[in-house]
């Protein structure tokens, strides 16, 4: 008979359970590995091993991520990033905690074939799997940016996780562990850095425009010097009956008033000083804008949310548009003198006066020889190292130094370590930031990127207004609005022009929000 005490019965009995349940566990594991590692499938005793063998070091992603960047579609550009961030996050966690924390062998080879094992066995512990938490990953990774290629890439995933243990190196546990922890690593990353889904801009106001079949009244201005032929041949394809004009950019205003004179729709394929231009036409004629991002920022397009030909073409199609607010400046030059004089524009993104002037300049001189991105680059290292002279103008109190002004036409968010984004264009409001003080900008330039939009410190200042003028600009002070260069002096007044402009975007299926 037992001498034990009911408490000793009560402490054991939960032990012996847990004890039971996970025997249990790992006897269903181990007859899983032996039904799928002795288990023939036609043709995988050649595929699989290979497959595993090329997931090695993350190599068969690496290359997969390539193939899918070089498509240059933006979307794909950025599911090619996002699964290769997700890839190096779960290597990092695998190969730091994960293989550390549970020290478990590698299943017996006896019930393996030899053709289908691995020449070189791995010698690391058993759990997790770090080719599924690699695959899953990067497949993850990809299907949060674009489904289409995330629905191209799983099954190779799958595939992968699946050979190790056909191979006989994890058994399911691992593999089904090593994949949990692969698809947290992704949606962490998309903590970090939003998707583009997440950061969609809102489709209001919603506009009246008219809708186009196969493109029929649409007149597209092309600036051929933007490069992208690809996607004046897709437009071409999806809207057969647009007239769609190429010309060099020494022409192009010339060539968007003579298709205004004929448009119902008027569109536009360039970078954002291509699109200032037209859409600059569009209001003088009253059209609604039909936008093809051709650039290499295409800053407008993306926070409308147009990215891509499809988007655009299917928003044309069916008459759907959104208004937008319109950034506008005049600059009085000679105020109260014989020489004064006015002169206005517009712009769709943001006007700076200061170093990021300075910066746009150095670009435009840099990019014809190294290219656009490597000019921008260069430009920002030079322009923050040089000893530049402020910009005078009348925020320049207390005999502090101005080095930026910047106007934004809405306000400018910033998700997670995202860059900054415009939700809505149709706010009202100009977002509007100084940087002063110092005696170089460069610290305090990298401050205020990083601080929120409605900050103030010692060196940097930001503001929501609805209108806003600076007097006392010296002669020759170069502005850039929407990647275009000026020089002004004077007075400077900037508004805005509420929901002036329509522009085509496609709306959500699941309901028109007002």
């Amino acid at each position: 008979m037992s001498t034990g005490t009911p408490t000793d019965v009560d402490l054991t009995v939960p032990e012996f359970q847990r004890h039971t349940v996970l025997s249990r566990l790992v006897a269903v594991d181990c007859r899983l590995f032996e039904a799928v590692a002795s288990r023939h499938w036609p043709g995988a005793d050649r595929l699989l091993p290979r497959l595993s063998r090329s997931a090695n070091h993350g190599l068969l992603w690496f290359g997969t991520a390539a193939a899918i960047a070089a498509t240059r579609s933006p979307r794909a550009r950025r599911a090619a990033l996002r699964g290769t961030a997700s890839l190096a996050l779960a290597s990092a966690t695998i190969n730091t905690i994960g293989k550390r924390s549970v020290r478990r062998a590698r299943p017996v080879l006896d019930v393996v074939p030899l053709t289908r094992q691995l020449k070189r066995q791995p010698i690391t512990t058993s759990f997790p799997s770090g080719h599924s938490a690699s695959a899953a990953a990067f497949a993850t990774g990809v299907a949060l940016e674009s489904r289409r290629w995330g629905s191209a890439v799983a099954p190779v995933a799958a595939a992968v996780a699946l050979s190790r243990v056909y191979t006989g190196v994890h058994f399911p546990s691992d593999v089904l562990a090593g994949m949990a922890l692969g698809a947290g690593a992704a949606f962490a990353v998309r903590g970090l850095v939003p998707t583009r889904d997440q950061l969609q801009p809102a489709a209001r106001p919603v506009a009246d425009a008219p809708a186009l079949p196969r493109g029929q009244g649409l007149v597209v201005v092309v600036n051929t010097a933007a490069g992208q032929p690809e996607r004046v041949r897709a437009l071409r394809d999806a809207l057969p009956l647009a007239d769609v004009v190429e010309c060099e950019p020494e022409v192009i205003k010339d060539e968007l008033e003579r298709a205004a004179r004929r448009a119902l729709a008027l569109g536009v394929c360039g970078g954002d000083g291509t699109v200032n231009a037209a859409a600059r036409v569009a209001l003088t004629h009253g059209l609604p804008l039909a936008v093809v991002p051709g650039g290499t920022l295409n800053h407008f397009a993306q926070d409308i949310g147009i990215e891509d030909v499809p988007s655009v073409c299917e928003a044309v199609e069916r008459g759907e548009a959104i208004a937008v607010d319109v950034g506008r400046f005049v600059v009085r030059d000679g105020v109260g003198t014989e020489r004064s004089g006015t002169s206005e524009g517009y712009f769709l993104n943001n006007l700076s006066l200061g170093v990021y002037a300075a910066l746009v300049q150095e670009r435009e001189r840099w990019a014809p020889r190294i290219g656009g991105w490597a000019a921008g680059v260069f430009a920002a290292i030079r322009v923050l190292q040089a000893h530049r002279h402020p910009l005078q103008a009348g925020f320049a109190l207390r005999g502090q130094p101005l080095w930026l002004l910047f106007a934004g036409n809405g306000t400018y968010h910033r998700t997670g370590l995202a860059p900054g984004r415009r939700f809505d264009l149709a706010d009202g409001l100009l977002d509007v930031r100084l940087v002063h003080g110092g005696r170089k900008p460069g610290p305090r330039l990298l401050a205020a990127a990083l601080a929120g939009p409605l900050t103030r410190s010692p060196f940097h200042a930001a503001v929501r207004l609805r209108r806003l003028r600076v007097s006392g600009i010296a002669d020759g002070t170069p502005m850039a609005y929407d990647g275009e260069l000026t020089a002004i002096g004077g007075e400077l007044s900037i508004d805005k022009l509420p929901e002036a402009l329509v522009a085509y975007r496609p709306l959500p299926r699941t309901g028109l929000p007002t």
